[in-house]
This record gives structure tokens, C-alpha cells and sequence, in this order.
């Protein structure tokens, strides 16, 4: 990974020739963290090639369908423009499952005038980290993954199941932090670690968590464009590794009926670029105001960023009483049971933590709503409710509970228009509403079991 101007292509053409490179994935994220792009043989890629794709490619739904209509093309244009594509040369990878030598790029979207294309969503990253940098602040975040690994399913209509492991038996109780758990996917694992490390992703812990099957990895600490980059590239690499070990990995929030939901908690704290200084603490060790209102700020704003943190129909069934989920917008110290919690931790270390994000969303949008909450809490000095000492689901539900209601909420959500991009949010909710109704086209096993011969 080359750590230099992202725009430097003479340093990222000194990686390639070092490592040998005969083939190159170019990379973009889409909006629901799809890799789109084109694999190039390494003597195409050059810095006046000029690569290109349809905008609306980074502007589609899980389905692949465009709206017919609306506001969408008030922001993509209905001649099907292109974008110009801009390798990142901070994100250069080796692919250490090809068979051949090959890198991954990722690349960010240009217009022809040169402007970052509005509704990328490494763009929408991008200039929230830019209104911190404005205040001479850094914010650094770091998420936690949940995923399913789950037997092989080639048929949409059979429920998922727990995989074989090393013993020749799937799990059927909950084995939470259990080591021999983990050590039942050995081989898996040990591609994974060795998948990772050839890309010098920036993972930290793997442990086994409460459903059968559940895993979750920890990242360290980092500038939340930079993690962003590597989430996306870790789900692409679990993936593949599971491919190969005859499973599949899966970061849908609720895979599985009766077990937990998968999240992408992310620990988020703002530093000063002039000393390092944690702002969420004052000099003499106490929580500082920013804290209590960056608190604030995702208090007030997370319910109408709901459809960003929780992107699909499936999202809302993790959201749950008693299920390790948060129902509500509390905020505690050291309490999992609360959407917002403050982990004890020292005051330079002085973090909090957002539990409400699935491990469906997509990581750039994800870490760009949070970090607008926060922001805009603190612009606008918005003071936190009192802190929850006891078991927040005993309360009442604060957050959406389905697609449709969490994007009425974030179109009706002007503050976070302003900060995230208003053509972003049109361009997203228009395809969620695509998603939504072909959803809505789906009769479930439920219906047929509970109204076919009763209504």
C-alpha cells in the first residue's frame, strides 16, 4: 500500500513495477458498497488513459434497477454522462487470491469539470472529514464487524444454516467469545489473517460472537476514509475466503431467524490536528462539552439517518428488544443495552460508541452519517438527555421501524442535507424507494402460513 498523495501516480507505478503487477481491478464503491469497476492488464493502466463509467453506476440499488422517473435525474443526467475515475494511490493492494500478480485500486469519481461526483459515497466521506478539517480537527473512528458464516445456499427459498466446521458438525447453541468455536473455521481463518496481512488491512481482534456462526473483527483505530477503504475491501476478502473453504460469509443484518443481527458498531472520537488532543476531554480529565454534544447531535439526528445506518428491509429485523440490538436513542457509560455508549476508557481514549449501524450498511455512507450527527451536534451545541444508568430496553422505541418510515425521516432531515450533500440524499432515497416496492412485490412464507386460511 503506497501511504503518499493520493494523486501521485509515479509512486503508485513504482508499487506496481515492484511487485510485479500484470493485472489491475479498478475499484468504486457503489452506494450499497458493491465493488463496480474494470480489471485492466497493467500496461493499459496508464495516467493519461482516462478510464471511465456511466455515472449512475455508483447511483444504483442492491437490485441493479434505476428509477424510471423523478428526482434522481435532476442529479444524474438522463444522456447517461460519464465520470472520470481517479485512482487513489493510498489504496493500492495486492489481490493475494489471484492466481496471477494482481492489485486493487480504488478509485474516486470526477466529473468533466473536474469536481468530485456529489453522490459517491467516498465522496460524501470526504467532505464530512473536510468540514472537520476546517475546524482543525481529526476524527477517528473504529468499527467493529459482525458476520454470519453460514452453509452454503444456492436456493433464496431454504432458510440459512450454521456451517461444518473441523469436528464434521454444525454449531447448534450459541457459543459467544468461545475459542474452540473460532477454531472449528481454522483453515478459513487462517486464509483470512493471511489475506489480510498481504493487504496490510488494519485488523486488530476476531471473536467469536453470540450467534451460531457469528463472527466479528475489530479494526483498530484510524482516519475514517482510510478504514472505510478497508471494510470494504475486508467484506470482499471474508467473502472470497469463505468461497473456497465451501461457505459463504454474509453481512446481512438478520440472516437467520431466532439468532442476533450482525452491526458495524463504530467507536468514534475528534482529535485536534494543532496537538492531537482528544476533544472529548477537558484538561483535568472530564468529559468536555464537544463530548456531550457530539452526544447530543446523534441523539437528535440518528433517527432520520436510520435509512443510512440501517439501508435495507432485512435491517429493521435486527433492531429488536433483548436481542443485543439497541431499540432507542439512550446513551450510558459501559451499557450495551443503550444505542449511544461511552466505553470506560482513559480521557485521551475517550470515545463513543454508535450501536445502532448494521453490518449491512455501506461503510463510507455509514461513517459519514455518524460523523455528520456528531458534527452537527456540536455546531449547533445540542445537549444530550440524561444518561441511562439501567436497562435501556425497558424503554420505549426511538428508532424507525421499517424502510419505508426511515426515508420519509431523512428526506424531511434538512440539517443532514446540508452536511452530507442534498444530492446525495436524492439520489439515495430515490433507489431505496426502487428497492423498497420490489420488496413490497415479495409474499412472505409468514402470510401464506398465518392469512392463506385465516383472513
Amino acid at each position: 500500500m503506497v501511504n503518499r498523495d493520493p494523486f501521485n501516480f509515479s509512486e503508485l507505478e513504482r508499487w506496481l513495477n515492484e511487485h510485479r503487477v500484470t493485472e489491475i481491478e479498478c475499484l468504486v464503491p457503489d452506494l450499497t458498497g458493491v465493488a463496480r469497476g474494470k480489471i485492466l492488464p497493467r500496461e493499459k493502466f496508464t495516467e493519461d488513459r482516462g478510464m471511465r463509467l456511466p455515472e449512475a453506476i455508483v447511483g444504483m440499488g442492491v437490485t441493479g434497477e434505476f428509477p424510471e422517473a423523478g428526482p434522481y435525474y435532476d442529479v444524474i443526467g438522463p444522456t447517461d454522462r460519464d465520470m472520470h475515475l481517479r485512482p487513489d494511490a493510498s489504496t493500492v493492494r495486492i489481490v493475494p487470491w489471484a492466481t496471477d500478480p494482481t492489485a486493487q485500486v480504488i478509485h474516486d469519481c470526477y466529473d468533466a469539470e473536474g469536481k468530485l461526483i456529489s453522490f459517491a459515497p467516498r465522496s460524501v466521506l470526504r467532505g464530512v472529514c473536510d468540514l472537520y478539517a476546517a475546524k482543525g480537527w481529526k476524527p477517528v473512528v473504529a468499527p467493529e464487524l459482525e458476520f454470519y458464516l453460514v452453509a452454503r445456499n444456492t436456493d433464496p427459498d431454504i432458510p440459512l444454516k450454521p456451517p461444518i466446521g473441523r469436528s464434521g458438525r454444525a454449531e447448534t447453541s450459541r457459543q459467544a467469545y468461545s475459542i474452540d468455536a473460532v477454531n472449528e473455521f481454522d483453515p478459513l481463518f487462517e486464509d483470512v489473517y493471511d489475506y489480510c496481512e498481504k493487504m496490510k488491512l488494519n485488523v486488530d481482534t476476531l471473536i467469536h460472537e453470540i450467534g451460531a456462526g457469528q463472527m466479528e473483527i475489530n479494526f483498530f483505530h484510524d482516519h475514517p476514509l482510510g478504514l472505510a477503504d478497508e471494510v470494504f475491501l475486508f467484506k470482499r476478502t471474508v467473502r472470497e475466503a469463505a468461497l473456497r473453504h465451501d461457505m459463504f460469509a454474509t453481512f446481512m443484518a438478520k440472516p437467520i431467524a431466532g439468532e442476533p443481527g450482525s452491526a458495524m458498531h463504530v467507536h468514534q472520537s475528534v482529535v485536534r490536528e494543532s496537538d492531537g488532543g482528544n476533544i472529548f476531554s477537558n484538561a483535568d480529565g472530564s468529559p468536555s462539552k464537544e463530548f456531550f454534544w457530539y452526544i447530543g447531535g446523534l441523539q437528535r439526528y440518528i433517527p432520520a439517518a436510520m435509512a443510512l445506518f440501517a439501508p435495507y428491509v432485512n435491517s429493521y429485523r435486527r433492531l429488536a428488544r433483548f436481542t443485543a440490538a439497541p431499540i432507542n436513542i439512550q446513551w450510558g457509560t459501559d451499557n450495551r443495552t443503550v444505542g449511544i455508549r461511552s466505553p470506560v476508557a482513559s480521557p485521551a481514549a475517550r470515545r463513543i460508541e454508535n450501536r445502532v449501524i448494521g453490518a449491512d450498511a455501506n461503510p463510507y455512507v455509514a461513517l459519514a452519517a455518524t460523523l455528520a450527527c456528531g458534527y452537527l451536534g456540536m455546531q449547533k451545541q445540542i445537549e444530550p438527555s440524561a444518561e441511562c444508568k439501567g436497562d435501556a430496553y425497558l424503554g420505549d422505541h426511538q428508532l424507525p421501524r421499517s424502510l419505508g418510515e426511515a426515508l420519509q425521516l431523512l428526506r424531511d432531515e434538512k440539517d443532514l442535507h446540508d452536511v452530507l450533500g442534498a444530492d446525495f440524499i436524492t439520489v439515495y432515497t430515490e433507489v431505496k424507494e426502487i428497492e423498497y416496492a420490489e420488496f413490497m412485490k415479495v409474499i412472505s412464507p409468514w402470510e401464506r402460513e398465518h392469512l392463506l386460511l385465516h383472513v
